[in-house]
């Protein structure tokens, strides 16, 4: 009777929707993120008014007994046919907008039969938890507890057939989301036909109240954990690939960094340090230093000694593109060294372009910071730098 498990589902669902106001402010016109939100506010709403503390209030305030109920079935209606809405934005075609229009306006006039049906009906007795049983015999409140449940049932099967067929057709947080999304919808029915069987019993003379109050309401709050879980998914997750990406791509060019340190020092060509920032902007920073440093060490490049490292990797390892970052690592070491000692150069006056035209890619650069700690023909070129004995016995 305290409502637990419905105000407990009522926070996750508005949690969810309070981690994707920042985005609704944003692209308020994107209507593919109005319905996820408007689908998480009605789910929240749902067990919000169903919960027999609100249910007393609402009714207490009104004067109106039982105008809870009403209210409670209408948002779930709303719910089912925002989910089904979503469904049509996040599939996509030709027809979106018309698709969704109709089921918009399918459930819109669910909507006015469940009003007309209980201005119709006669419900004197409040009943906070088994109103569906309790007053499943009475002319036209029957009819719109029947018309509630059989709207709610359709679009939890809907949505959990469509979101389960169209999971085997897409891969990565997609088809997880919409997997979740399924079988949270799967137990989305088993709020409404626990109710609809308790219903038919009440019409056999039956009393399976019980299955209506405590079955229901459980089906209904695992629901709307993996509800939640399933919207959020898809939208939250590539962003949390993006951002472990950049924490493992800014940590794995440290080494290259390392080895430009006194340098990017020496020279003051390192930005300053962003701070309270994002992966993303810290891994840039970390870029863009490397980068100020291999544009200062560029008349320092020694082309033979690029492909002299680069034969040889590619003879030791049979991997081009390791060979390719072993010798820019070596080549970038050997740099640094000869920069800080300016009585020796190794690149012909003539060849200063030469980095500029073969500037290695970000993703290169990191497994150029990988070679750097990794390779042996890296320490030759640090200790034989303007010799090829040191490369060749590596």
């Amino acid at each position: 009777m305290n409502g637990l498990i419905n105000y407990v589902s009522c926070g996750l669902l508005w949690l969810g929707l309070l981690v994707k106001a920042p985005d609704l402010i944003r692209h308020w016109r994107d209507p593919y993120l109005r319905v996820i939100c408007v689908v998480l506010g009605l789910a929240g709403t749902c067990f919000f008014l169903g919960a027999p503390p609100t249910v007393g209030a609402v009714n207490h305030l009104s004067g109106v007994p039982n105008l809870a109920a009403p209210l409670t079935y209408a948002s779930i209606t709303a719910y089912s046919a925002s989910s089904q809405v979503l469904i049509v934005y996040w599939r996509g075609g030709p027809h979106v907008h018309r698709t969704a229009r109709r089921w918009i306006v399918g459930y819109a006039i669910v909507l006015v039969g469940i009003a007309a049906m209980f201005v119709l009906g006669d419900t004197p007795v409040e009943r906070r938890t088994d109103l569906d049983t309790y007053y499943a015999t009475t002319p036209f409140t029957a009819e719109m507890i029947v018309l509630y449940l059989a709207g709610h049932l359709a679009a939890v099967s809907v949505t959990a057939v469509s979101s389960l067929r169209w999971a085997r057709r897409v891969h990565g947080w997609l088809r997880a989301g919409l997997v979740i999304l399924g079988v949270g919808s799967l137990c989305g029915a088993g709020y409404s036909l626990p109710k609809l069987a308790a219903v038919v019993a009440r019409w056999c003379g039956l009393d399976w109240s019980w299955v209506s109050t405590t079955v229901s309401p459980a089906a209904a709050g695992v629901s709307a954990l993996l509800t939640v879980i399933g919207v959020l998914i898809p939208l939250t997750g590539p962003r949390l690939t993006q951002r472990w990406r950049a924490r493992r791509t800014f940590a794995r060019l440290e080494p290259l960094e390392r080895e430009l340190d006194e340098l990017l020092t020496r020279r003051a060509l390192r930005l300053p340090r962003p701070r309270w920032s994002s992966a993303a902007t810290r891994l840039v920073w970390r870029q863009t230093s490397i980068h100020n440093a291999l544009g200062h060490l560029n008349a320092f490049f020694d082309r033979g000694l690029y492909e002299r490292t680069l034969e040889t990797a590619a003879r030791a390892t049979n991997d081009p593109e390791w060979a390719e970052a072993t010798a820019w690592a070596a080549v970038i070491a050997a740099a640094a060294v000869e920069e800080r000692d300016p009585g020796h150069r190794l690149a012909p006056v003539g060849e200063p372009d030469w980095f500029a035209d073969r500037n290695p890619a970000p993703a290169l650069l990191v497994r150029v910071a990988d070679a750097l700690v990794l390779s042996p023909l890296v320490a030759a070129a640090r200790l034989c730098v303007g010799t090829t004995e040191g490369i060749t016995r590596a």
